[in-house]
């Protein structure tokens, strides 16, 4: 039996007592039309019972040694490596992704989960001075439930990135994964961490459409919510968190710029724009949406760029020669192409590409780009490589601001020096010198500012104990001192 056989979760649930549903959602591939799965869809009116079955087992996960938990995580994390291939190929059919893509997927979230296993043990606190006697300690303690809403486009990293490291410090989780990827993103949760021995409740998987994270948001015994997806919603989940004086950490749009300064190696710059650009079809929040080139090297990164848009090839990611997949859905290529055509139809130059079938969309470059062009100004989230030229540092800078987003930022320069304090000008998360901008380790902070997010609330310890914790003030005295009024 495979880890993920049908047997034990088609056509059921995966909250309480996995039995069959009359309301169930439909996986199908992007690149086929082919069916995926079926699984229980979550009502808003499940959220109840899930909730109160995690509030209960979430009070003996947190009295458990910490070893008790690492051990839960590191057995989580081999599961991953020993499916590797199963897990491989069923990211490729759900989430359209290539083998570039997919195949490094059981390892991210191997590491991920040993990352976790490592904040189980993490120190709990510390002595504080007092100026009375006593001793006086602030120490970290679970929050109780973490709701955990999830995307589409990497749906294992983007869940577990905060299923883990909450799960790890001793709450139990709430989990929405987006329907379209139902069974990469909501049942290899389920049966991995099942299989793992994590105890019956603490992970609760609710596959469910918008009222399910409405519901999830929105219930009192859940204090803190992760949730990864666009602004918009980014936003609806904050005003509504708020409202319930909920901690919220949000990892959100990008429309993050690569910056190619006149002394670059502009062949690397290029390729590494490309890879930037068009990696999973343009489908990842970090993606290089802009690119900001000095004028006197213009000509030859758009060349090298447009023969990397021409050359990578297009296909169904199941087989290996594959570059670039489709996108989720025949929707969001037509939103893509509309973002294209209009920008276009604004002024820009359309160098290659340009081009859907379905939902697949030909990687695509536009030059001599207006500020104000969809392609420009917003997330396209689709493999668009807008360019733009600057005539100096302070024209950079300028471009590079010029956003509401603020997630990951590339520059390019033999200048380290130069190409630092360009980056302390322009609000970013994450700067990375002479690289493209998609890059993430569990070790490292990340996150975003502006309509990126509320900033670094994933990646490394600190980060980690800061959004899943509460920090508890305790003071303990060998006799009750005498109060004299």
């Amino acid at each position: 039996m495979t880890l993920l056989d049908p047997g034990t979760w088609a056509g059921r649930r995966l909250h309480g007592d996995r039995q069959p549903t009359e309301h169930t959602v439909t996986s199908v591939e992007p690149a086929t039309g082919k069916y995926v799965g079926t699984v229980g869809l979550a009502t808003a009116d499940d959220v109840d019972s899930a909730v109160a079955a995690a509030r209960a087992a979430q009070v003996d996960w947190a009295a458990a040694s910490y070893l008790t938990r690492a051990q839960v995580l590191r057995a989580a994390a081999r599961i991953f490596t020993d499916h590797a291939d199963e897990i491989a190929d069923l990211f490729s059919r759900e989430a359209g992704a290539p083998q570039g893509v997919s195949r490094p997927q059981a390892r991210i979230a191997a590491e991920e989960c040993y990352e976790a296993a490592a904040l189980a043990g993490a120190p709990a606190g510390e002595v504080l001075r007092s100026a009375q006697p006593r001793l006086s300690l602030s120490r970290r303690v679970p929050v109780g439930v973490v709701g955990v809403i999830a995307p589409f486009n990497s749906p294992i990293l983007l869940a577990l990135r905060s299923l883990a490291p909450a799960l790890a410090v001793g709450n139990a989780v709430v989990l929405k994964p987006d329907p379209r990827t139902v069974v990469v993103g909501g049942v290899l949760f389920s049966r991995i961490f099942e299989e793992a021995g994590l105890p019956a409740g603490l992970l609760q998987v609710l596959p469910g459409e918008a009222e399910v994270g409405a519901a999830v948001v929105a219930h009192p015994d859940v204090p803190v919510i992760a949730f990864t997806g666009s602004t918009g919603a980014g936003r609806a989940i904050a005003a509504a968190a708020a409202r319930h004086l909920k901690r919220t950490h949000l990892e959100l749009g990008g429309n993050s710029a690569a910056i190619v300064l006149d002394d670059a190696d502009v062949e690397r710059a290029a390729a590494a724009g490309a890879w930037g650009s068009f990696r999973h079809a343009g489908q990842i929040c970090m993606a290089t949406g802009r690119h900001l080139v000095h004028e006197s090297v213009a000509d030859r990164y758009l060349g090298v760029l447009a023969e990397y848009a021409r050359t990578l090839r297009v296909g169904d990611p199941a087989l290996p020669d594959s570059e670039v997949g489709p996108l989720i859905d025949a929707a969001q290529c037509d939103r893509v192409h509309r973002m294209v055509t209009d920008s276009v139809n604004a002024g820009a130059r359309l160098v290659t590409g340009g081009i859907g079938d379905g939902a697949f969309y030909r990687p695509t470059v536009l030059a001599d780009v207006p500020f104000d062009a969809p392609a420009y100004r917003d997330e396209v989230f689709g493999p668009v490589a807008p360019v733009i030229t600057f005539a100096d540092d302070e024209q950079a800078v300028s471009a590079a601001r010029d956003t509401r987003y603020g997630l990951s930022l590339g520059i390019f320069s033999r200048d380290v020096g130069r190409a630092l304090a360009l980056a302390e000008r322009i609000p970013a998360g994450l700067v990375h010198i002479n690289d493209q901008t998609i890059n993430d380790e569990p070790v490292a902070p990340f996150g975003g500012v502006g309509d990126s997010g509320n900033g670094a609330r994933h990646g490394g310890a600190a980060a980690n104990l800061e959004a899943f914790t509460e920090q508890q003030w305790v003071t303990v005295r060998g006799t009750p001192p005498e109060y004299r009024w």
